[in-house]
């Protein structure tokens, strides 16, 4: 990364960073783009340039986010299916604290604030689906399935609901102030149940290996 590109990342992280903490404060809806420009010392057309919505400012890492689960199954070993690399990756993020996943000390606050919106609450629907288009776009192409093939989305829709899931139920106790270690626990416990079960399910489709994703496969 060149000094410009990583000063321009400086800015944008410094927005973002300001922005949180004002709709941590007085709530997402309460809060301006004109006052997260003002308290970050730019104009308002600079916050627009680095984040086209509002909700952006507050979902600043949505683009790795969406496209996760589609790394996942494109990166992994030949063999493994996808059900079983996108539960692993899942376990992986929790025993290791992954910041996106929303355990750390003030992710009772974030979700907080994402409770308290109906406009976040779209935005989180809207990553959710995003990165189950993305995955069911990457089984798709791993099948050679043509754009009417239904089988990659349904096996896309099946996995990345799981997963959206136990993400839904890391936010729920997170708020409800259970313990991080026990969110951590229960929803690694979970995730391998859950992954397991869908693993035995569609048994070695999609195993990243040429297999056919086709049904009845």
């Amino acid at each position: 990364m060149g000094l410009r590109e990583l000063k321009k990342q400086q800015t944008r992280t410094a927005i973002a960073d300001i922005a949180t903490g004002l709709f941590a404060e007085h709530g997402f809806d309460r809060v301006t783009v004109a006052e997260v420009a003002r308290a970050a010392g730019v104009a308002v057309n600079t916050v627009f340039n680095y984040f086209p919505a509002k909700e952006d400012l507050f979902f600043d890492r949505q683009d790795e986010v969406t496209g996760h689960l589609a790394r996942v199954v494109r990166t992994r070993p030949a063999g493994t299916s996808a059900a079983r690399a996108i539960g692993a990756d899942l376990v992986a993020a929790l025993e290791r604290g992954e910041p996106t996943l929303g355990l750390g000390a003030e992710a009772r606050v974030f979700w907080s604030v994402v409770a308290g919106s109906a406009a976040l609450r779209a935005r989180a629907l809207e990553i959710g689906e995003a990165a189950e288009a993305a995955l069911a776009a990457e089984l798709a192409a791993e099948a050679a399935a043509g754009p009417d093939g239904a089988y990659p989305r349904a096996l896309a829709g099946a996995l990345a609901g799981a997963h959206r899931a136990l993400l839904a139920e890391i936010r729920r106790r997170v708020v409800a102030g259970d313990p991080p270690e026990d969110v951590r626990r229960a929803v690694a416990a979970a995730a391998r149940a859950a992954f397991d079960r869908l693993d035995a399910a569609f048994g070695d489709t999609g195993s990243g290996d040429g297999a056919s994703t086709g049904a009845g496969s």
